[in-house]
């Protein structure tokens, strides 16, 4: 008699991250529907961050601690997602697994459904515990406890036809996980482990791996190996004029880790712009394409003319034709031109301002 198998693999990416609460008694000060968010961090292949509500987000929760994952990502289709709080043990760093054995280990104390996360949204529990039971727990240590938040990110389902079964039994097989690389990047950069050399930035002191560096950038790989130094002469320093600290700490999180620095809304568009400067400077194409993805988002009244200005001085020609299409739309160009921005336009790139008005022209 013969037989076949198949199989339906469910393709997922799982990730945790440890968020630990510092001063817990000053956090409870914080008024009902406020929160305090987390640095970004990168686990199942996504970038989040976790909303802590210490007196709760909806004011029938006043009494609770309230915590929120959010996906800090633009995405075209909702990711769907498992999600998981629980405390989490500093000596041992890990806690119940997403899908346990049976175990003596406590339950987490917030275990989802699949949820859908959509660009920029928020998930999460309401009732974490209680403050007062808190309070009264082993997991509040001096004025302090830790949290661990795990992810399991569900990528959708496939079958597979094995082929003929081999002594009646399917044949086994071995999970591998997703590659959490980029994860651990991240966690070396924000340690400082093993880092050899450190930036001046701004006033800022900011430690790095050369080697990482120079993989990454052709512009590093010079001035950290080759004969062309920015160094003022301290050993290990390296000094970086005109860039503000923030925007260094920036490109540094995108060379370790590929993912676009976390930024308040109403920065972005500031921060891209600088950051298309540092990505230039630095010979690194795919955030500088990056930038100039944001920027042509960006473009409005306020901010064309100098988004083209920027574009024609770092030669973004992709960038620079979206800014003249936003300016010969009609009544888009002669209200530029009466803001200080194009006037200052007209000073530093006159022939750019004549380009402008040639192809309104040649349209018209």
């Amino acid at each position: 008699m013969s037989s076949t198998t198949s199989k339906i693999i469910a393709a997922t990416a799982s990730g945790y991250h440890i968020l630990k609460i510092e001063g817990y008694s000053g956090t409870k000060f914080l008024s009902n529907g406020r929160s305090i968010k987390s640095p970004p961090f990168t686990a199942a292949g996504h970038r989040w961050s976790i909303e802590y509500y210490p007196n709760g987000k909806a004011r029938f929760y006043q009494a609770c601690i309230s915590l929120y994952l959010v996906l800090e990502e633009d995405v075209a289709s909702p990711v769907k997602a498992l999600v998981q709080f629980s405390f989490a043990a500093e000596e041992r760093r890990h806690l119940v697994p997403f899908f346990p054995k049976k175990s003596k280990t406590p339950a987490p104390l917030f275990k989802s459904g699949e949820l859908d996360f959509v660009s920029r949204g928020a998930n999460g529990c309401d009732e974490f515990i209680e403050r007062s039971s808190l309070e009264k727990s082993k997991n509040l240590r001096d004025d302090s406890f830790t949290i661990r938040c795990d992810i399991v990110v569900l990528n959708g389902f496939r079958a597979e036809d094995v082929g003929p079964a081999k002594n009646n039994s399917a044949p086994r097989c071995v999970y591998v996980p997703p590659s959490d690389l980029i994860q651990h990047l991240g966690n070396l950069l924000t340690s400082g482990k093993g880092a050899d050399v450190v930036f001046e930035v701004g006033g800022e002191m900011l430690a790095a791996h050369r080697c990482l560096l120079a993989a990454r950038s052709p512009v590093f790989a010079t001035e950290l190996f080759g004969s062309m130094s920015e160094s003022g002469g301290a050993a290990g320093v390296v000094r970086v004029a005109d860039m503000e600290g923030r925007v260094f700490r920036a490109l540094l999180r995108f060379l370790y880790t590929d993912s676009w620095p976390e930024t308040a809304k109403e920065e972005e568009c500031a921060m891209a712009q600088h950051l298309l400067v540092a990505a230039d400077r630095y010979g690194m194409e795919r955030l500088k394409l990056l930038c100039e993805d944001n920027l042509c988002k960006s473009i409005s009244l306020g901010t064309a003319a100098n988004i083209l200005a920027l574009a024609e001085l770092h030669n973004c020609n992709d960038l620079k034709d979206a800014c003249i299409d936003f300016l010969i739309s009609p009544g888009n160009l002669s209200a530029a031109m009466t803001r200080e921005d194009f006037e200052n336009l007209k000073t530093s790139c006159p022939s750019l301002v004549k380009e402008l008005i040639d192809t309104l022209q040649s349209i018209g």
